[in-house]
């Protein structure tokens, strides 16, 4: 699990990857959203762990967050 803050205390963005048999799928939870529950999904690791790393940080340099300060 990896969090990002919002500036919001106890409102972090969260992304989690669960383990689906040989693979993971990696849930992206927006703040107030339940993590308990399954989120949106923004993609999956397969491979080896090395390659499983390279594609979390590539699903993770790819992830953009919207700017919560206009709403």
């Amino acid at each position: 699990m990896a969090t990002f803050d919002t500036g919001e205390i106890g409102a972090p963005w969260i992304v989690k990857a669960r383990a689906r048999g040989r693979a993971m799928r990696v849930s992206f939870y927006a703040p107030g959203d339940d993590s308990d529950l399954e989120g949106e999904v923004i993609g999956a690791l397969e491979g080896t762990p090395r390659e499983m790393g390279r594609q979390l940080r590539g699903l993770l340099e790819n992830l953009h967050f919207p700017d919560r300060s206009t709403t």
